[in-house]
């Protein structure tokens, strides 16, 4: 397990590279006011048996930002920058919340570069005004305030009282956020309209969400769901926006299980 600093799309991005070089990539974009130490129940999992590529999103974590607004493409373009600096051509991308945004506009636009895609706790389109509002108050206040709100919307309130080293962690994450990153990225959720982009995605695509998910709930991984020929949803019970790590194990079981299906596809289409 290593940490690097690579250039990308005229910012520096931290990443950490773990797994056998010779796997197949799996890449993993988290969300918003977080950083790559989100996935870490995910890649002590799939690190047996995969290359796996965690980054800190511009603005966040150990990466370098510009000034805001971001759009959801420059986050795209990040990611590809990412890929060719580190020479891996294909991955399967794992994105969540903001990660899953920027997943729905990579699949669509570099179908070449992907193995597969699963979109987590996301959204095509969010409401308007509640960002508008969050950006206010992280521009007036910084993070201080959007903290507790925050894990509110990421983890149950059963998960908190048992959890609370993790929840801590997760809570670190969003006040260690530059104001700039997350006023940033905000303005690419605030922007987003992807409701066009779904249908234009043919890469096999697997859809998970929280069944107590209230940010981006089980009604909106159905629209995407819908909107993506052959796309298939795992909805995690007892889990709200981070279902992968509140419900860890059950969220790595789908996602090993879809990924091991597009392993089983790719041999019969060779054999």
């Amino acid at each position: 397990m290593r940490d690097e600093h690579r250039r990308a799309n005229g910012t520096t991005l931290r990443c950490r590279v773990e797994g056998p070089s010779s796997a197949q990539a799996i890449l993993f974009s988290h969300t918003l006011a977080a950083d790559l130490s989100m996935w870490d129940e995910q890649a002590a999992y799939f690190a047996r048996h995969y290359r796996v590529i965690r980054y800190d999103c511009r603005g966040h974590g150990q990466s370098g930002t510009t000034a805001p607004p971001f759009s959801l493409s420059l986050l795209v373009e990040d990611v590809r920058s990412l890929l060719d600096a580190l020479g891996v051509e294909q991955v399967h991308f794992v994105g969540l919340s903001l990660g899953g945004m920027v997943g729905q506009i990579f699949a669509a636009r570099y179908p070449q570069r992907l193995l597969s895609l699963a979109l987590c706790d996301t959204s095509a389109r969010m409401d308007i005004d509640v960002w508008e509002d969050r950006i206010a108050l992280a521009r007036h206040d910084g993070l201080a305030k959007l903290a507790d709100p925050t894990i509110e919307r990421w983890f149950t309130e059963s998960f908190r009282e048992k959890n609370k080293a993790r929840v801590n962690q997760a809570r670190q994450m969003i006040l260690a956020t530059s104001v700039e990153g997350y006023i940033g990225a905000s303005s690419a959720i605030r922007d987003m309209d992807n409701t066009t982009v779904l249908s234009r995605i043919a890469t096999p695509t697997l859809v998970i969400v929280g069944r107590n998910d209230r940010s981006t709930p089980p009604s909106d991984a159905e629209v995407i769901c819908s909107k993506i020929a052959g796309s298939s949803l795992v909805v995690i019970e007892d889990a709200a926006h981070l279902s992968n790590i509140e419900q860890a194990e059950d969220f790595n079981n789908a996602l090993e299980s879809f990924l091991q299906r597009q392993t089983s596809r790719a041999l019969e289409q060779h054999s």
